[in-house]
């Protein structure tokens, strides 16, 4: 038995079988909206393999339940390729998420803004990425299936369910291009420039691993990133972790509307 069904076992055992319709990657400062779920919370520390969520912003524990009527599995908490060097730490987790029967995955994260009409507070959809990290977490993999496609790696159907959500509540969401640096020292402000040049809309650390796993296991993904800064050099903002963790909850509000109402409605 692999280790991904075993522990989806386990997690049945606590949670129940029925499959999650939905998983859930929240990023830093945006841990709390796992607790909106009514359901089973597993700290990560009971699922061996799981990584060890190692910053502060994030809730290391997964959640299974109920949330607008659909049945979902958060991870309150991700690994980053900065905490260990491993671009394929979060490959356990979604390999668990698909051995639960999920097949739809939607990632958020804490990132920094290139665009003026994006400033603290906004949400970005993605409509593309860059993994300008220079790593991939498919590196290692003996089977021909790391060969992934990435040409709609952001789902047109998901994007399509948000957005929508977004339209009907309200809520802006322009789309944009993200960019993955490694971390994590935040950027210079050449390197902004130099992303705002390549097509870059916002920049992070995290988010683009998780979406090359998830293709690799058949996982339809989409994804938002909350601004919580403007890019190095774009402002005269004391870009810290600290000011990321503060920012966050102004775009997580409306991240929370949007997402219950896609669940709502349906994608």
């Amino acid at each position: 038995m692999s280790k991904s069904v075993e522990l989806a076992r386990l997690i049945q055992s606590r949670a129940g079988d029925a499959p999650p319709e939905y998983g859930l990657i929240l990023g830093s400062g945006l841990g709390h909206l796992a607790g909106r779920v009514d359901g089973v919370a597993i700290p990560y520390d009971d699922l061996p393999g799981f990584p060890h969520a190692g910053v502060s912003g994030h809730v290391p524990q997964l959640v299974i339940g109920q949330l607008e009527g659909r049945r979902v599995a958060v991870f309150g908490g991700r690994s980053h390729y900065y905490e260990s060097g491993r671009p394929d730490a979060m490959r356990l987790p979604l390999e668990v998420l698909a051995a639960l029967g999920c097949d739809r995955l939607i990632l958020t994260n804490a990132a920094g803004s290139l665009r003026e009409d994006m400033p603290p507070g906004s949400l970005m959809l993605l409509s593309d990425h860059i993994a300008f990290a220079g790593t991939n977490p498919l590196i290692g993999e003996k089977t021909d299936a790391r060969f992934v496609p990435m040409t709609q790696a952001h789902d047109p159907g998901l994007r399509a369910a948000l957005t929508a959500a977004a339209d009907a509540e309200g809520v802006a969401l322009p789309q944009g291009v993200y960019g993955w640096f490694s971390g994590p020292s935040f950027e210079t402000p050449a390197e902004i420039r130099a992303a705002q040049v390549l097509g870059m809309d916002a920049v992070g650390m995290s988010t683009v691993p998780e979406i090359i796993l998830a293709r690799f296991l058949g996982l339809r993904c989409a994804a938002i990133s909350v601004i919580t800064n403007m890019g190095a050099g774009l402002s005269d903002e004391n870009i810290s972790h600290d000011h990321t963790k503060e920012m966050a909850p102004l775009g997580a509000a409306k991240l929370e509307k949007l997402l219950r109402r896609m669940l709502r409605d349906g994608a």
